[in-house]
């Protein structure tokens, strides 16, 4: 079922996307390379949850920005999108099984559904996932493990792998705790990054193009905190010391990889906590910053190279009452690092990156509970448990907030990341799927 209400597309501003990507270029994935208004995989084409796109609605009308169309048919789940050329995809669960969704970027109308395996049927039951586009093909992985490459075009099955059976993958087993896989997979040139979690195949490289291992990544022990296991976090590319190298928080901590062979190069346990690691890290340079929630903190760490070693250098450590990101991701914007703070919480807060300073914050509005956090054109999208959306100023000279609305009809937990391409913001809600025009063309 679906309701069209405006079919208006606007592309961003060619020449500055451009620019942007070529900045970019020596630290991201193949799956970046995607056309200049693609939302292509997790946080965006850069992994970091900004889009380039500019001339977009700086406030927001009284009942939020228009809504172009709507549509249903996605399943129940968690799992953000990947927008690509003409398509919008995610993962859901429908009719008894794990389905990966293709449907129209121009209206919601369905396009292809394929079955990756079984569902998660509990209270917080649903994929997390999001899918990544890289040109003809899409990747995907379900809750039980299931990694599948799809055809773009009508979701044929190219391989399967899975990272239980083939790798002995686990998830950390925190306290009182059975949940499931939620990475997103990375692609990087040849390579599909995922992390099955286990002790001979902490992170693994497989061969995009059929399945085949390219290496196995053995992790060590690093340290206490925590446990053994994939984390619900998803890889980042760094270029610290000048190796290209794979940043991933694991149940034990944040980690790093050699992009070309796998060799362990550095760990930091100490963010760490025994229930649930989540959010991607902010890699900058030589630095990585990490966040995690239930009462742990935040830690900026310098990557040192002498020779062929590596180590991670605590610049400083963020005590949970300071800063700590539960699940909705955070953003780096001209220095400064903007997220929501506090365990199921997303109080918005600004932090200079280099001094670990509070600016301000930690501020209040009418969210509640956790809030998944987007970047575009100078502002913050949060996107809060309850259902609303708020635009938040991206400034250092305090909290300026420009609008807010409710999603409709959220009925649980809106824990969807939200998704800025083309001119349009996406806001998946279980099963349905919301188009806002957000242009000021």
């Amino acid at each position: 079922m679906r309701e069209n209400l405006s079919k208006k597309r606007v592309l961003p501003a060619l020449g500055l996307a451009l620019a942007a990507a070529v900045a970019m270029a020596p630290i991201l994935s193949s799956a970046a390379s995607a056309e200049p208004d693609d939302w292509p995989q997790w946080r965006g084409p850069n992994r970091n949850g900004q889009s380039a796109e500019t001339g977009l609605l700086r406030e927001w009308p009284q009942g939020g920005p228009p809504l172009a169309w709507r549509s249903s048919g996605l399943g129940s789940g968690y799992s953000s999108m990947a927008v690509s050329g003409n398509r919008i995809l995610t993962l859901g669960d429908s009719d008894g099984s794990q389905y990966a969704v293709a449907v129209s970027r121009e209206d919601g109308s369905p396009l292809w559904k394929t079955r990756v395996g079984p569902p998660w049927q509990d209270q917080y039951g649903g994929p997390r996932s999001t899918p990544t586009t890289d040109g003809d093909r899409v990747y995907v992985l379900g809750t039980e493990g299931d990694l599948l490459c799809l055809n773009a075009s009508d979701g044929e099955v190219r391989w399967r792998k899975s990272l239980t059976r083939d790798f002995s993958g686990r998830m950390a087993a925190g306290r009182n705790v059975h949940w499931k896989f939620a990475e997103s997979p990375l692609v990087d040139g040849n390579k599909l990054i995922v992390s099955p979690g286990s002790q001979d195949a902490g992170i693994v490289a497989l061969d995009k193009m059929n399945g085949n291992v390219i290496w196995r990544a053995s992790i060590p022990e690093i340290g206490s905190l925590g446990a053994d296991g994939a984390a619900y976090s998803s890889a980042v590319v760094s270029q610290a010391g000048g190796v290209r190298q794979y940043v991933q928080l694991t149940g034990r901590g944040v980690v790093s990889v050699d992009a070309a062979t796998g060799r362990f190069l550095w760990g930091y346990n100490r963010v760490a906590n025994d229930v649930a690691n989540i959010a991607t890290p902010i890699v900058d340079g030589d630095h990585v910053f990490v966040s995690t929630g239930y009462g742990t903190g935040s830690a900026l760490l310098k990557i040192e190279r002498q020779g062929d070693r590596f180590e991670a250098q605590e610049v400083y450590f963020l005590g949970g009452r300071t800063l700590q990101n539960h699940h909705g991701g955070m953003i780096l914007h001209e220095g400064h690092i903007y997220t929501g703070t506090g365990h199921n919480r997303g109080l918005p807060i600004c932090v200079e990156m280099s001094s670990g300073s509070v600016v301000w914050g930690p501020e209040r509005n009418r969210g509640r509970r956790s809030a998944a956090l987007t970047f575009a054109d100078g502002h913050l999208y949060f996107r809060y448990e309850n259902g609303l959306m708020v635009l938040v100023e991206a400034t250092t000279q305090g909290y300026r907030e420009k609008g807010s609305f409710m999603i409709p009809e959220v009925d649980q937990f809106s824990w969807s990341h939200p998704v800025i391409a083309g001119g349009m913001l996406y806001l998946r809600e279980q099963d349905k799927l919301f188009a806002y025009n957000i242009s000021r063309r």
